[in-house]
């Protein structure tokens, strides 16, 4: 992921424009009292100004042009920079108080993979923090990234660490907002489905473009990232827009059996759910819920059609034999079959059969 570089001039110091003002007024004789009536203002409010009080508005800037000769832009850029100045320390005082808040992600290594910018200071960490999830304040986090923890809640998986896995998702969102999708059509995304399917056989150098790319082609962001610490999750959806969806793995699980469900599942949540939700998975656990269920049934139905598993087992005794001609004549992969099985209690997951699941490695985006 591209790394945001700005180059700013940020002086932790300004001048207040009233500083300017009296200099200008001693340099010219002109006394306060004289100021003040040739631009029609109090006495009152040009001492203000002068001892750094009360703004130069823009309207006193035009006039302090007129008679001093001075730009009106220095005088309002003098009062912004001023202002702005005070602003950023109110802000980081503020923030000082959230040092609990800012401790609790893990900063390091969301600065090891170049998300943030590495620093010790715990303001700056907070500040960093604040940027890399794009909201204005913790109040603003709290609303947009706590919520998330009716998700976590689901399942123990979640429990360790919302901030963790807040940042996990943020990584995921930031790789799928700059990846280019046509716009979401569900009729072509369910057919993609069944094309991709059919990649389950092939290694996972030759499905990984070919399945990204399909994806794309009907609004879906599909993205690989690799889990943080603490989280424990094997992937997430949700909605981007409208018409932009996104679905994330965290590559967690090296088998086609994992990788496989997981992908359909989060497609799945897609197609059956709510636009408005953030569906985060693990498989530690299986989570009582009614749209995770509903997940999970789309995953093993499109993976294994129910109609056929049930014929499989009524005849089979599950050697490596029956399982490889029935995972052709699904036209599976054969470690999939063997991890539906695992999953049912009807192979123990120490088993011999275990070879037939194929371990890869894929590229974290």
């Amino acid at each position: 992921m591209a790394k945001r570089e700005r180059y700013e001039f940020n002086p932790d110091y300004a001048v207040h424009p009233g500083e300017v003002l009296g200099e200008r007024l001693a340099a010219y004789g002109m006394s306060q009292t004289e100021l003040a009536r040739r631009i029609g203002m109090s006495t009152k409010t040009l001492s203000l100004i002068v001892n750094s009080k009360a703004p130069v508005t823009p309207e006193t800037a035009i006039q302090l042009e007129r008679v001093l000769g001075v730009s009106a832009g220095l005088w309002t850029r003098l009062d912004s920079n001023f202002r702005l100045l005070v602003a950023r320390k109110v802000a980081t005082e503020h923030l000082a108080t959230h040092r609990d808040w800012a401790r609790r992600f893990p900063y390091a290594e969301l600065a090891q993979r170049g998300a943030v910018r590495p620093s010790r200071d715990e303001v700056e960490r907070a500040v960093a923090l604040l940027e890399f999830f794009g909201v204005g304040s913790v109040d603003a986090w709290q609303t947009e990234y706590g919520r998330l923890q009716v998700v976590f809640r689901q399942s123990v998986a979640f429990k360790p660490s919302l901030e963790a896995t807040a940042c996990w998702l943020r990584l995921a969102e930031l790789h799928a907002i700059e990846k280019e999708c046509a716009p979401f059509d569900e009729r072509s995304f369910v057919a993609a489905l069944r094309d991709i399917r059919a990649k389950t056989r092939e290694p996972a150098g030759a499905f990984s473009p070919f399945l990204q790319d399909r994806c794309a082609d009907c609004g879906v962001a599909l993205v690989f990232v690799a889990e943080l610490k603490a989280t424990h999750l094997s992937g997430a959806a949700r909605w981007l827009s409208p018409n932009k969806a996104m679905v994330a793995l965290s590559l967690r699980h090296k088998t086609d059996d994992h990788f496989w469900f997981s992908f359909f599942h989060e497609a799945g949540h897609l197609l059956r759910d709510s636009k408005k939700e953030v569906y985060i998975d693990g498989n530690d656990k299986a989570l009582d819920c009614a749209d995770e269920e509903q997940a999970n049934r789309f995953a093993r139905d499109i993976l294994i059609p129910p109609d056929a598993y049930r014929s499989f087992l009524a005849r089979s005794s599950f050697s490596e034999r029956s399982v490889t001609e029935f995972a052709d004549e699904v036209g599976i992969a054969a470690g999939i079959v063997v991890g539906r099985l695992q999953h049912d209690c009807l192979v123990p997951f120490n088993s011999i059969l275990n070879h037939l699941k194929r371990t890869f490695e894929l590229s974290e985006d």
